[in-house]
């Protein structure tokens, strides 16, 4: 059963915006850890956004002012808006979820994966 499902990925120029977008069947994720991860081709993958249950957000330091995470509780979506989006933002981006930890989030512990969606930003 496919509990994340990501959407918005597409090829952009530099300068442009993208939201993606991550539905989520289960409902407890709501109130846990959730975020946003992206791997680039030969690069480990990495944190980009989390956000936890409180709404305490964490970013990427590259990311910062650039991209928001943001959470619609009653539509069970996470959104990541991305602006001023950079060639050196080129990943598969992956939506995930940690169903038990609902504060304090750590990248290492998200359990639950989507699909993920590809983001290319051409110069």
């Amino acid at each position: 059963q496919v509990q994340l499902v990501e959407s918005g990925g597409d090829s952009v120029q530099a300068g442009g915006s993208l939201r993606l977008s991550c539905a989520f069947s289960e409902l407890s994720y709501s109130t846990h850890c959730m975020g946003w991860f992206r791997q680039a081709p030969g690069k480990e993958r990495e944190a980009v956004a989390l956000i936890a249950g409180d709404g305490a957000i964490a970013y990427e330091d590259s990311v910062k002012g650039r991209f928001t995470i943001s959470r619609v509780h009653g539509k069970n979506i996470l959104y990541l808006q991305m602006n001023s989006l950079k060639p050196e933002d080129t990943a598969m981006y992956y939506c995930a979820a940690d169903p038990q930890r609902a504060s304090g989030c750590m990248s290492w512990a998200f359990s639950v994966w989507g699909q993920g969606t590809q983001v290319s930003v051409s110069s």
